[in-house]
């Protein structure tokens, strides 16, 4: 059955999008160490599909939202106070456009969704290694080959200092990329589990795995990253009918809340056994001394202000850091909440239809999902793992902007463009005969 899957996985179902499905697989698989190389591959693929599929890609919806989408970036950049700025910004969403037209035409079938998820799991390994170095052993290396065809810098310690972050720029971000792999490496795990094929190398590669990336998404110390590694595990335990596991979780996340809020007599009696680890940092103890204009309350109230006085066009994109800065006199690159950020910058209209695609596309998966007979009932739990990883992106970007690293934002265009390719091919499928 594992022969027949990887066959179906490594081949494309139409010939004629082999090459482009090939460069996809192998530009993720690098991608984690050499994100040019790897995003230039992803990229590259997405053209060759659009060439090769144009006329499909025009009848795609969503295809024509994003393309509505373009225009009023375009429109509000060049309104914008710092033009120069806010065309760069650009950079971060219009080429990304493309590789969704691009990869949800390619990306039709679960089988190509098990092997991404695979792909991805693999692509994390060394990742999570380097991030165990770093805390543990002091490995530190800045290592940079021809420019960026491969630039990876380790922390001793990590960064924020005390917090993992392996090859990436602040531990949130791992832990953004962590949750990923966590979800679906329990996605594949579960499935394996399912079938009883627990017998092999590839179980044993999955089990040390989810282990391993959920370990990291505890050192990472990220709020954020902990209630994504908690909503895959209650999401999979409900999906499964696990009632006494979804008490469980529960119970914990219930626990920790109330020694991080409760009232000081309840708190007091709940952190006899909740680490202090876990409740400090939730409720800020940790790091007592903040100042205010680091809070992401204030970072929200300043975001919302501005869009109150441009509600049309926003003051442009990547203009925040700096209105920010004069305000309360500090650096701060985005204000940790994506929505917020492009209502600021590009105006309500864009904020909302940007959200309204890919709400679209997390509600499209689910209907999908309840509707029988159109997935097959050993494909259902993978289909399932991308639904949760999209619901996690969407939760995940309230809190904090996944948006300005290049690996994170190229991946989250990667499982929406997988998703929608999926609902998009089996609803004509059924509907047409195709």
């Amino acid at each position: 059955m594992l022969g027949a899957s990887l066959k179906l996985a490594f081949y494309h179902p139409h010939t004629s999008l082999q090459t482009p499905w090939n460069v996809t697989q192998i530009g993720l698989l690098i991608f984690p160490l050499s994100p040019l190389v790897g995003g230039v591959s992803i990229l590259l693929a997405a053209l060759i599909t659009c060439h090769k599929q144009y006329h499909r890609i025009m009848h795609h919806p969503l295809n024509w939202g994003f393309a509505v989408l373009s225009l009023l970036l375009i429109i509000s950049s060049a309104v914008a106070d710092e033009k120069t700025q806010a065309f760069l910004g650009l950079f971060n969403l219009l080429p990304f456009f493309v590789v969704f037209a691009g990869l949800s035409s390619l990306i039709q079938t679960t089988a190509q969704l098990r092997q991404i998820a695979v792909i991805f799991v693999i692509g994390s390994v060394p990742v999570v290694i380097m991030g165990f170095g770093q805390m543990f052993w002091g490995w530190s290396f800045q290592l940079q080959v021809l420019w960026i065809l491969l630039d990876l810098g380790l922390s001793a310690g990590g960064v924020p200092p005390g917090r993992m972050s392996s090859i990436f720029m602040h531990a949130n971000l791992l832990a953004a990329y962590l949750a990923i792999a966590f979800t679906l490496g329990l996605g594949l795990w579960l499935e394996r589990w399912s079938l009883r094929d627990r017998n092999n190398t590839y179980f044993i590669f999955l089990t040390v795995s989810v282990i391993t990336s959920f370990i990291a998404l505890i050192f990472t110390d990220s709020r954020n990253g902990w209630v994504m590694g908690m909503i895959a595990c209650l999401a999979y335990a409900l999906y499964q009918g696990w009632h006494i596991i979804v008490g469980s979780v529960t119970s914990i996340i219930t626990s920790v809340l109330l020694a991080a809020f409760a009232p000081s007599p309840v708190a007091e009696t709940f952190r006899r056994f909740v680490p202090a680890y876990f409740w400090a940092r939730l409720n800020d103890q940790m790091y007592p001394d903040r100042p205010v204009a680091v809070m992401r309350t204030t970072q929200w109230e300043f975001a919302w202000s501005l869009t109150q006085q441009k509600p049309w066009t926003g003051w442009g994109l990547r203009s925040f850091s700096d209105l920010y800065k004069a305000q309360m006199q500090i650096d701060l690159g985005h204000p940790h909440n994506l929505f917020l950020m492009l209502s600021a910058e590009t105006g309500l209209p864009s904020a909302l239809l940007f959200f309204g695609c890919l709400g679209w596309i997390w509600f499209a998966g689910v209907q999908l999902l309840q509707k029988p007979n159109y997935l097959d009932k050993k494909d259902k739990l993978i289909f399932f793992s991308y639904i949760v990883v999209i619901l996690q992106w969407l939760i995940f970007n309230t809190v904090d902007v996944t948006l300005f690293d290049f690996r994170l934002n190229t991946i989250s265009w990667l499982f929406f463009s997988a998703l929608w390719g999926v609902v998009y091919s089996s609803s004509r499928l059924h509907r047409y005969g195709e």
